[in-house]
């Protein structure tokens, strides 16, 4: 296939495991979600095998029927929670994201629910898109971000709320911003910033990691255009313990 996309590495269930997105050789936009399991301790040095697709609920009959892709995993109350992005036709093609409880590392536990979809305008450029979800825990909130809207200079992050003691399964214990919490800002020629992730440095600190372009214009479909640069923002929380995305801190 020529498609295998966005890699993410975790340890859970006693296992090393990796979660990517992948199309097949025949098709290769029938883009669905992948899982390694290392066969031991050592994910450098130890063997490796593919379990295949993400195995849905038992009792569910949606799962991975469409474009998927983009997984991340966190962990609240000693559950492990799986969050990924899936198409749905309703007209347009839109692109929502879903959240799961997990019983092992490469089998849902629950059926998917919908957690959210693209609702404003800034989540609707080009494309109807809710991708790349990231998740960061801090003061008792899990804080889960995301990106919108085609790959250009209108890319741009969300972000939903949830208290870490409510039902993370449920969509009403989510608050979504009204607005995008990260956007293109065209006096640091910072564009379309976009699938982030999060860790720590030395002294641990939050990090957060994400893509963005360094160009205005773009030829052609934003899509195949390669020019998209891994930076580094520090995060700040604020008084409330919220997030602070900031360009100049």
């Amino acid at each position: 296939s020529k498609h295998i996309w966005a890699p993410e590495l975790h340890y859970l269930f006693g296992k090393w495991y990796i979660y990517f997105a992948a199309g097949e050789a025949e098709n290769i936009w029938n883009i669905r979600p992948y899982v390694l399991e290392c066969q031991g301790d050592d994910p450098i040095n130890d063997e490796w095998i593919e379990r295949g697709k993400m195995q849905r609920a038992d009792d569910d009959i949606f799962s991975f029927e469409a474009f998927s892709l983009d997984a991340t995993i966190f962990e609240n109350k000693g559950k492990y929670y799986y969050v990924w992005a899936e198409k749905v036709s309703v007209g347009p093609q839109i692109s929502n994201l879903y959240i799961a409880e997990m019983e092992s590392g490469y089998k849902l536990k629950t059926v998917q629910v919908l957690l959210t979809t693209p609702d404003y305008d800034w989540e609707r450029h080009g494309f109807w898109v809710n991708e790349g979800p990231a998740v960061i825990k801090h003061d008792g909130k899990i804080f889960l971000t995301y990106s919108a809207s085609d790959t250009g200079i209108n890319y741009c992050m969300g972000m939903l709320t949830a208290d870490e003691n409510s039902d993370v399964l449920d969509p009403l214990s989510w608050k979504k911003e009204r607005y995008p919490v990260l956007k293109t800002n065209e006096e640091l020629e910072i564009y379309g910033p976009g699938h982030n992730s999060f860790t720590v440095d030395e002294d641990g600190n939050d990090v957060m990691v994400y893509h963005a372009r360094k160009e205005a214009e773009i030829e052609g479909d934003p899509l195949y255009n390669p020019n998209r640069h891994a930076m580094l923002m520090k995060l700040r929380w604020d008084e409330d313990g919220r997030p602070v995305f900031s360009y100049k801190d």
